[in-house]
């Protein structure tokens, strides 16, 4: 099982990529094929609003370092996208990534019931960190990208969050939001241990 993961936080020893590994590690016990990218150390445009991939080509016309990344979201079994709480969503370089992903629908995605050029059946990891401990705040932005990502031909789509997490690597003393990673992990990639009979 193909696993795509993509870290959105500029920052080091992040928390969210620091759950995001969590999940990582598990997904590749369980014989999972892992392949992570780090937004941030990317050169990427967001999209052009060029419509090409509607009129012209089957895939975003631009080519840049997301390229790979969007391919290999394409290709993947197991989605895992995880970003910071900025400014009251996720961070800058997760929105422009997102934005990309507009050339994933077919040029009729409004009126089509099928919206999607992606094969159906993926599953969708949305990972996010706030500093904020309330659990409250900021309940808005799973159900977008769970939205999102449904209208993409994913079935099933999983969250997991920490609250109260602001210096780097503070995640690392949460039992609790790394039980929920690893547990994620195995539901979704198989409870079996790679290289178990």
């Amino acid at each position: 099982m193909k696993v795509a993961c993509v870290l959105g936080s500029p920052r080091a020893n992040a928390n969210s990529s620091i759950l995001a590994g969590r999940f990582c590690e598990t997904a590749q016990r369980r014989g999972g094929e892992v392949e992570t990218h780090v937004l941030n150390d990317l050169q990427y445009q967001g999209c052009q609003g060029c419509m090409i991939c509607k009129t012209k080509l089957d895939r975003c016309v631009l080519e840049d370092d997301l390229t790979p990344v969007l391919n290999a979201v394409r290709e993947a079994d197991v989605v895992v996208l995880a970003s910071p709480v900025y400014f009251w969503d996720v961070s800058a370089q997760t929105k422009g990534f997102l934005d990309r992903t507009f050339s994933y629908l077919v040029p009729d995605f409004i009126t089509n019931p099928v919206k999607s050029r992606l094969k159906p059946g993926k599953k969708f990891v949305l990972i996010l960190a706030q500093a904020n401990p309330d659990e409250g705040s900021f309940t808005n932005i799973f159900p977008k990208f769970d939205y999102f990502f449904r209208s993409f031909g994913f079935t099933e789509t999983r969250f997991i969050r920490a609250c109260g997490v602001g210096g780097p690597g503070e995640v690392e003393s949460r039992q609790d939001v790394l039980s929920l990673a690893d547990r994620t992990a195995e539901e979704l990639i198989g409870n079996r241990l790679f290289g178990e009979k």
